[in-house]
């Protein structure tokens, strides 16, 4: 079988109104020439003419309808017609819709749950919702019956590539290596993380600050197997160096812009503030001198700043998945300056061809500010578990703060100086807990809080009960004792 086209080949088949044209314009009509068109017209009689074209399909989006039009002629009586969908780089070629002419029927190759094609024409088949396993070429084939033998089928094809688009379906903006803690004295490399996912192909995507589009330089990421075998440092290293030494001079000028006579503005938070309720007495507190467990905020500042514009450090990486979209993770690097950065917003916008305006997501950083505590039980009693959480804050942080709780002036009650998390659990508290009193610092890299709160313990009955039982039995034990003894003494004296 002999696929013919519209625009033969070296060496292929020419059919007589090319011959003519060929010997038309040689200006030459020999005897073999005559020859040679009248086997080309016997020819273009027993076998007929098929030429099959396709027309390009725009890129189209995630949803949309796509319409496969195969356009063919022929002088020739038409068997099938055959769409197939193409794998594997061109070597598997999967049914997906036939048109059989001999029946007129027409009928799905894909399974029941799968069946999306719907016949528009004998031709042309339409994908409704198309989805990004949809992407890739397609191929019709178009087969008429051999005018010779009847027999024998005549097939030509033409193929397309369908290009689908998928526009991201999340973003996120996360801060890298947090939570973290303040550091006063030294300046930290601070770094913003953007993933947008879903994408197909990768949108492009950038940084703001406040709502200005940001001039970074850009710089490579480490391979994979560098960050596996270097660990987190190896991640750090191959940042490019962007904090400044402070030497006494940078301290000085940062001091002086902070203060015209070169004092440092801030509060004084090594000692922390007892605030002790009016009418708290030393002794076992009672139901009447109850009080909500009294908290204390602090503030630390920085004792640097930067006098110059930071500068910003960019870069990108992208992460093919199974289902054809991409997963783009950009990295914005630079030196932190708490008092400039506080409260300022940076936003991750995402450009991609299948959205009509950017997407966006904004955080604000912010440091800490009047952590909000929880005490449970509110009225604790001797032997009771007590529990104190961070409920929230007085503001939105960003990025999540690292938590530590310690005792002032003593160690926990597990006996360790310090402890992380957001909840501290004491365990059957005894008596001695009573108006001690517990740190819990709040932190990220912009800023630093000390809160403060009292325990208060009261006393508990059914334990007090327990512990007195005892005694009382052994009482009754003794005067019973002395009464037996008393009665004998009696008895004895009587009968003497």
């Amino acid at each position: 079988m002999v696929g013919i086209t519209h625009q033969p080949k070296p060496g292929g088949h020419v059919n007589a109104d090319g011959v003519w044209d060929l010997l038309r314009n040689k200006g030459k009509m020999t005897a073999f020439s005559l020859c040679l068109l009248l086997c080309a017209d016997l020819l273009d009689l027993a076998v007929g003419y098929l030429t099959v074209t396709i027309e390009p399909l725009p890129p189209v989006v995630v949803g949309e309808t796509v319409t496969l039009k195969c356009n063919f002629k022929t002088d020739g009586r038409l068997r099938e017609i055959v769409w197939y969908r193409v794998t594997d780089g061109g070597t598997i070629k999967q049914k997906i819709f036939t048109y059989d002419a001999m029946f007129n029927t027409n009928y799905s190759h894909m399974e029941d749950y799968r069946r999306r094609e719907d016949l528009v024409y004998q031709s042309t088949v339409r994908l409704p919702e198309v989805r990004i396993s949809d992407n890739g070429p397609y191929e019709c084939h178009v087969g008429i019956y051999d005018r010779a033998t009847r027999e024998k089928v005549v097939l030509a094809s033409g193929n397309v590539f369908l290009t689908v688009m998928s526009p991201p379906n999340n973003i996120s903006v996360v801060a890298e290596n947090t939570p973290a803690p303040f550091s006063r004295y030294q300046a930290q490399n601070f770094t913003l993380l953007c993933t947008a996912k879903g994408g197909k192909p990768a949108p492009s995507v950038y940084f703001k600050r406040d709502g200005e589009l940001i001039e970074v330089i850009s710089y490579s990421q480490p391979s994979s197997s560098e960050q596996v075998g270097g660990g987190s440092a190896g991640v750090r290293g191959a940042r490019p160096l962007i904090s400044r030494d402070l030497d006494d001079t940078k301290l000085q000028r940062s001091l002086s812009l902070l203060d015209p006579e070169a004092r440092s503005s801030r509060l004084n938070t090594d000692i922390p503030q007892r605030v002790h309720t009016q009418g708290q007495q030393a002794h076992e507190p009672s139901p009447a001198t109850e009080v909500i467990p009294e908290t204390v905020v602090s503030r630390e500042f920085p004792r640097w700043v930067h006098s110059t514009d930071p500068l910003y450090y960019f870069s990108h990486t992208h992460v093919p998945q199974s289902d054809g979209s991409v997963v783009v993770q950009a990295r914005l690097t630079w030196t932190l300056n708490p008092q400039l950065d506080n409260d300022a917003l940076f936003s991750c916008e995402v450009k991609h061809a299948a959205l009509s305006m950017p997407m966006q997501t904004e955080i604000t950083l912010a440091a800490p500010k009047g952590p909000k505590l929880m005490m449970s039980p509110t009225r604790a009693k001797v032997g009771d578990t007590v529990r104190i959480t961070v409920k929230g804050f007085q503001n939105e942080v960003f990025p999540e703060p690292l938590f530590t709780w310690t005792r002032v002036g003593g160690r926990l009650l597990d006996g360790s100086t310090e402890r992380e998390g957001r909840e501290l659990i004491l365990e059957r508290v005894p008596a001695e807990l009573n108006g001690s009193m517990y740190r819990c610092t709040a932190q990220n890299p912009l800023g630093s809080t000390d809160t403060h709160t009292r325990l208060i313990v009261f006393e508990n009955p059914s334990m007090m009960k327990n512990t007195q039982n005892p005694n009382n039995g052994a009482c009754q034990k003794d005067v019973l004792g002395l009464m037996w003894m008393a009665l004998v003494l009696t008895v004895t004296v009587e009968m003497t």
